[in-house]
């Protein structure tokens, strides 16, 4: 069940600052891989830029295991940023926001 506070009015413009906040609430890291890669689908303009992306990819499928927490919450802010810079974050805030809790990695997970 959602609390009040995870909400966004629907009049008001989500914000970079307040989507980065909801995302690290509850000890939340970023979304499970699956969820984290559709978010990533959902990001416009993305291109290959020398040997990888731009936006970078999700920490996810090999790299998942290996990536520590704050290099997961840093990549996620830059997918953040970059619906920010698309003219997407409210879009993407939505997503997030219907996400259940158990969809997010947090803090002291096993994986």
């Amino acid at each position: 069940m959602k609390k009040q506070h995870d909400t966004v009015d629907p009049k008001l413009k989500e914000t970079l600052q307040s989507l980065t906040e909801f995302c690290s609430q509850n000890g939340r890291i970023c979304p499970n891989p699956q969820l984290w890669n559709k978010l990533f689908e959902l990001l416009p303009n993305k291109k290959r830029k020398g040997g990888g992306w731009e936006p970078s990819l999700p920490l996810i499928l090999a790299v998942w295991y290996d990536t520590p927490p704050l290099s997961k919450m840093i990549r996620l802010k830059e997918h953040l940023k970059w619906a920010e810079k698309e003219g997407c974050l409210d879009e993407i805030g939505v997503f997030l926001r219907a996400l259940k809790e158990d969809d997010w990695h947090h803090l002291g997970s096993d994986y």
